[in-house]
């Protein structure tokens, strides 16, 4: 089958506008870090209704860089849903941390609170959350249960940028919250992520590591009289956003408030259709509040046959995710048996979702998914 015939599960939507944003930083030939990206980050401010933010390379350094910036360090530990992307587990392992998997809510696939606060011992320094598919955590509960037990909030919002929580748009409900804005995400600058904070003196620790422990990037030196003077104040990495990315951004703002309620009217759609299936189990949804990322559902046939089956049918399909806890790499942790975890994930499975789909594409995704169930 010919790739383009191929109904993808996931994609951006990009235009001139994308195009006519990137022209104007090489004009300015300054392609690194300087003045879109503050302009970006100015942007992400004011949308999320957050005091500071601050862009990075991609989503996993965010993640990467906020772990590191409230001091999460070797021989730590953190407790995190194994029901996620490898990107919320690389940043701990790499800390010299130690990842302590725990359940998620079978009808939303988000952190099982309850679990993981029966999992917090002397060791523990922090929990990260994790907005699955763009659907908010129960912040409130995860707040109570860092400060009883004096440990770090830590919002994974890859999928989550423009949805709400309670009438506000996820931010940093608590220390900080991470974005990502990778190829497919609701908004995207071809490769990026954000970290967002309302503590001043965080956002400053975070700038400064974020590229490679120095007091000021060299847009900000580049104004003043000795901008070849530089001083490394902290440890820190190479993990600042480019102009060129954020210019990608800049242009996506523009669109992203339609992008959102495309994708919502499509999971309306999708929910509306497969809700009288029998042999499909509909996630909890919270229509008003979400800004969906993806579409998951449960099936109770055989998942990997159906996988093949909408393949060989020209509808791209996926699992999102494989537990982190059953993956080689991690397995040295030795996490206890998360039997919510293992039963779902055998289950799930993640239909096409973005904004440019036609009607035709729905439908043709709706009819595949009845035709195998009900077969």
């Amino acid at each position: 089958m010919k790739a383009k015939s191929l109904i993808q599960i996931a994609k951006p939507s990009l235009g001139k506008e994308e195009l006519e944003s990137v022209r104007k930083v090489f004009r300015t030939c300054w392609l690194g870090m300087g003045s879109f990206v503050y302009e970006f980050e100015k942007k992400i401010q004011e949308y999320l209704g957050v005091k500071y933010a601050i862009a990075v390379n991609t989503g996993t350094t965010a993640i990467h860089l906020a772990l590191a910036s409230i001091g999460i360090k070797a021989g730590d530990e953190v407790v995190v849903p194994s029901l996620t992307f490898a990107g919320s587990i690389q940043p701990i392992v790499a800390l010299g941390a130690r990842p302590v998997f725990c359940e998620i809510e079978p009808d939303t696939l988000n952190i099982d609170l309850e679990d993981a606060r029966k999992r917090i011992t002397k060791k523990t320094r922090a929990i990260i959350v994790v907005h699955y598919g763009g659907m908010a955590c129960d912040m409130d509960k995860a707040l109570k249960i860092g400060k009883r037990y004096k440990i770090r909030i830590v919002e994974d919002a890859a999928h989550a940028f423009g949805s709400f929580y309670n009438g506000r748009k996820i931010d940093s409900f608590g220390d900080v919250a991470c974005f990502s804005f990778d190829p497919i995400k609701n908004l995207t600058c071809g490769e990026g992520g954000c970290v967002t904070t309302s503590s001043a003196r965080l956002a400053e620790i975070l700038r400064r590591k974020r590229l490679l422990g120095i007091s000021k990037d060299t847009w900000a030196r580049y104004k003043n009289k000795k901008s070849w003077f530089y001083e490394v104040v902290t440890e820190g990495y190479r993990y600042h956003m480019s102009n060129v990315n954020a210019a990608i951004g800049l242009a996506q703002f523009k669109k992203a408030e339609k992008f959102i309620q495309k994708k919502k009217r499509i999971v309306r759609d999708y929910d509306n259709f497969f809700k009288s299936i029998n042999g499909i189990e509909l996630l909890k949804r919270n229509y008003r509040e979400t800004a969906p990322f993806n579409y998951t559902i449960r099936i109770k046939a055989n998942r990997d046959k159906f996988i093949k089956y909408m393949q060989d049918n020209g509808v791209s399909v996926g699992v999102n995710y494989i537990p982190n806890h059953i993956q080689p790499f991690f397995r040295r942790f030795k996490a206890k048996r998360l039997p919510v975890t293992e039963k779902v994930w055998k289950e799930i499975v993640s239909l096409p979702l973005y904004s440019d789909m036609t009607v035709k594409e729905t439908e043709k995704v709706k009819n595949l998914v009845k035709k195998f169930i009900e077969a």
